[in-house]
């Protein structure tokens, strides 16, 4: 039996397989196409063609720690959007286009050199490949005491796999009409996940490469908007590879998918003749790619065609809480605290139910009675320290933007990365101190609580990794490029660092110590 079936191989499920795979655990990630990337496809790049992405395209790393993160400890390389240039309009089906006075788009974004596979592939080069499964989809799930029986469909026939955790990384509508739970979910868990949209599941994306990016020589962007009933291609970008080469140009449809059917045996001639209404005849002719999300089953409901478009909602409890005794998890990007449906969100729900999984369950089997007694009250400990964990390094980030709003010109990584440090832990013991601990069999080992090692193992590591993740941001912030001292820490300073946090580390262990020690006290005096 395994321990984690893994549905859905897109951003979210890749990115908690790798966690898994790394922790070795015994998991094993399925998806329903032969493909990996869920919503992430690119067309590769070549010598003489620009990588087309027909999925995501783009990261913030003004606000978007997760995905920047990932891009930096994988070693992509990523350049900013192109969007210097004029802004074009075109308000009228048989008008010109106008241009608009903003001076920008995509303000800070970036992509990814190659497109958004190279995310896939790298992130597919860390599992191995007897964990992943493509072409096999989940029909059914059935709950039993211990385990979960997923009922797949490889195509010609029907297989059967058990696993104590089942994560759906999938769209929510997607898990809530292409699979049979048994047995059945709550009504009110139902209607919240018909009822959470998919984000950019009826959209439909044409990216058009071309010999050289014509459009720039005119001065114009690649950037436009058409608004006029007849529009093709709602809004326009430019798609080039960095530094203009190759070229291309994309778009996003302003067609309803039924309209997209209707006109299927034209719709690349419309597309064409919107492009050149756009920036001229030489926009006619090129290398077309189009992905009309609407007509892929393993992202788009008939619900999400049925309704408006619409973002779903960050932080939705529901999508977060497990089910079935904590067996069954719901993941995806719609599932995020934060970022709902774009490349953040998969990888904030992927922490989410990394920390959900990871949970120390081992120690309720332990021989020693004060662990087994506390388990409970040490998995609560453990998940929280996993969560204080996860939000630290955006923390940091934000108290970084904060000192050089204040115009702190000295010492910045090692004033915030003790701060957050200091928070966190403060955060930890005030955490702690709720917690009903059962005392009558600890025990006090020279001074030391016998619970307080195994409430200090969750933060093992904590801040060494969070001083290589401030590195890291450093280093690829453009934000501190004027503070050279800051962006590549020498080693003197990452020592001085270092013994401020392990000073931290001290006083946090003492006090967590000298909390226990005062509860057995409390504890065993006469009521």
């Amino acid at each position: 039996m395994l321990d984690t079936l893994v549905v859905g191989a897109g951003l979210c499920g890749l990115s908690l397989a790798g966690k898994l795979q790394s922790a070795g655990h015994d998991y094993l990630l399925i998806d329903a196409r032969q493909r990996l990337g869920g919503r992430i496809e690119s067309v590769p790049e070549t010598a003489t063609a620009a990588a087309a992405d027909l999925g995501p395209t783009w990261f913030w790393p003004a606000t978007q720690p997760r995905i920047t993160r990932l891009v930096a400890e994988l070693g992509l390389s990523s350049f900013p959007q192109h969007d210097s240039g004029t802004i074009l309009h075109l308000a009228k089906g048989d008008g010109s286009p106008e241009p608009l006075p903003q001076s920008s788009v995509h303000i800070q974004a970036r992509r990814l050199g190659g497109g958004m596979g190279t995310l896939v592939q790298a992130l597919a080069q860390r599992l191995a490949p007897e964990r992943v499964r493509l072409g096999l989809e989940v029909k059914k799930l059935q709950a039993y005491p211990d385990h979960i029986e997923a009922e797949c469909w490889n195509g010609t026939e029907a297989l059967r796999i058990t696993a104590r955790h089942v994560v759906l990384a999938l769209p929510p509508r997607l898990a809530s009409t292409r699979i049979a739970f048994a047995p059945e979910l709550a009504s009110a868990l139902h209607t919240t996940l018909r009822a959470t949209p998919t984000w950019m599941a009826a959209q439909c994306k044409a990216v058009a490469r071309y010999p050289l990016p014509f459009w720039r020589s005119s001065g114009l962007a690649g950037n436009a908007f058409v608004t006029h009933a007849q529009a093709v291609l709602g809004e326009v970008f430019d798609a080039c590879g960095e530094n203009g080469s190759p070229a291309a140009l994309g778009g996003i449809s302003a067609l309803p998918p039924a309209v997209r059917i209707a006109v299927s045996r034209v719709h690349e001639l419309m597309v064409f003749s919107q492009f050149a209404q756009l920036f001229g005849p030489a926009a006619a002719e090129g290398e077309l790619f189009m992905r009309d999300w609407a007509q892929e089953p393993f992202t788009c409901s008939a619900l999400d065609i049925a309704e408006p478009a619409a973002h779903p909602q960050d932080g939705v409890a529901e999508l977060a809480a497990p089910q079935w005794g904590d067996k069954l998890i719901f993941g995806g990007s719609e599932t995020a605290g934060q970022s709902a449906g774009y490349l953040e969100g998969a990888l904030d729900a992927a922490a989410r139910i990394w920390q959900q999984l990871s949970a120390p369950t081992a120690l309720r089997h332990s021989s020693r009675a004060d662990l087994r007694d506390n388990h409970l009250g040490l998995e609560k400990f453990a998940r929280m320290v996993a969560l204080l964990r996860e939000e630290s390094i955006d923390k940091y980030v934000f108290g970084f933007k904060q000192a050089l709003i204040r115009q702190q010109r000295e010492d910045i990584t090692q004033l915030v990365l003790t701060e957050v440090v200091a928070g966190t832990y403060k955060q930890a013991l005030e955490y702690l101190h709720t917690l009903p601990l059962e005392l009558a069999e600890a025990v006090v080992e020279n001074g030391r609580a016998s619970l307080t090692p195994a409430l200090l193992a969750p933060f093992m590591g904590f801040s060494t990794d969070l001083l290589s993740q401030a590195q890291t941001h450093n280093a690829s912030s453009c934000a501190i490029s004027g503070f050279p001292l800051e962006q590549t820490l020498n080693h003197a300073y990452v020592q001085a660092i270092r013994r401020d946090l392990a000073a931290l580390w001290r006083e946090f262990a003492l006090a967590l110590n000298e909390d226990l020690l005062q509860r057995m006290e409390a504890a065993s005096q006469p009521i």
